[in-house]
Order: structure tokens, then sequence, then C-alpha cells
């Protein structure tokens, strides 16, 4: 059985620099679930302001961690 992204209709989880704020971490989990990126920027927000010290480090891991994506034309 193959994984390709084609099949399963999902892109790679990658920055998204085309639609990036700051790092492109939100628009990346966006495309990836296929949402509007304020959506998934509201909720990082939200849930900062109860943890701030853990969204942070997250953030700082994905955007180190995930593989960048070119701008679509």
């Amino acid at each position: 059985m193959s994984y390709e992204a084609d099949e399963i209709g999902r892109d790679r989880l990658a920055l998204d620099y085309g639609q990036r704020w700051i790092g492109g971490v939100c628009a990346g989990f966006a495309n990836y679930f296929d949402i509007d990126p304020a959506i998934v920027r509201v909720g990082l927000v939200v849930t900062g302001l109860f943890f701030p010290k853990i969204v942070v480090a997250a953030y700082l891991i994905a955007w180190l961690v995930l593989d960048r994506r070119e701008p679509r034309p």
C-alpha cells in the first residue's frame, strides 16, 4: 500500500511561505488540514493565552523541523 499525497488527498505537512505571517507554521498546518489559515492562527493565539510556554516551544520546534514549501504561482 502506498501513501502518496495524491492517493490520500493531502499534501505533506510543510511550512507555507506563500501565506506566511511569521514563519509559515500556521499556514502549513492549515494547508495540511484544508482549512483557512486564520482559524489556525486564532486557535494558536487562544491556546497561547492559557499555555504560552508550550505554544511558543511547539511553534519554534515546528518551524525548525518542518520542510519548506515554496510559494505557489
